[in-house]
């Protein structure tokens, strides 16, 4: 989705441990069979960066990863010597303390993490600078509304993603921004508070 280009890119991805080799198998599966090349072509599922600097950008966050210790699960450089392509990239055994956990990358990259309870999850998910969005696969309906809750974020998809709708307010916790687009919410951009203060004679309630 825009060559990973976008503000609420699922890009770190929690698994727990129980499923969590398996994930990893079918994500590197998935990114390896996606079909890069030109956008305006039908059948392309992801066309080039944005820039030069983005590109480049990408490419070292990418090297910081291996650097890091992550495993390059498959992707990880360009792809031919025309344009700014990149291989669609997973990484896993990533951990909180990686730059490509704690950044926003924008680029064809993912970051799979391992967890085993819903607390450490909750602690781990939150530990971060930003808060814009968040994705929650579960059968647990518990499950669900606690993450629901608990992440601090300003929208949680359950079950699905990046889902969007004019009457769903949407925006950020943290240093994913201030206020709501979309919505009621959106409407207070365009409004002005003013508060009146005038003394009452012989007020009612003396």
């Amino acid at each position: 989705f825009n060559q990973g280009q976008c503000c609420c890119s699922g890009s770190r991805t929690f698994v727990h441990e129980r499923v969590y080799d398996e994930f990893v198998e079918k994500a590197k599966a998935r990114a390896a069979k996606r079909a890069v090349g030109d956008p305006f072509k039908q059948g392309i599922e992801q066309g080039p960066q944005i820039d030069p600097e983005q590109f480049k950008k990408i490419l070292r966050y990418i090297k910081s990863g291996v650097e890091s210790g992550a495993n390059l699960e498959t992707g990880g450089d360009k792809i031919g010597s025309k344009g700014y392509y990149i291989q669609p990239t997973v990484f896993s055994n990533v951990t909180d303390d990686m730059l490509i956990a704690q950044d926003e990358i924008f680029g064809p990259v993912q970051s799979i993490l391992k967890y085993k309870s819903t607390e450490e999850v909750i602690h781990r998910a939150n530990a971060t600078s930003y808060g814009l969005a968040a994705g929650v696969f579960t059968q647990n309906l518990d499950t669900a509304n606690t993450l629901a809750r608990a992440l601090r974020v300003g929208t949680v998809w359950i079950n699905c993603y990046v889902i969007f709708d004019a009457a769903i307010p949407f925006g950020g916790y943290k240093m994913s921004g201030i206020g709501r687009e979309k919505g009621a919410y959106s409407l207070r951009n365009y409004l002005q508070v003013k508060s009146v203060v005038t003394p009452l004679k012989n007020p009612a309630w003396l």
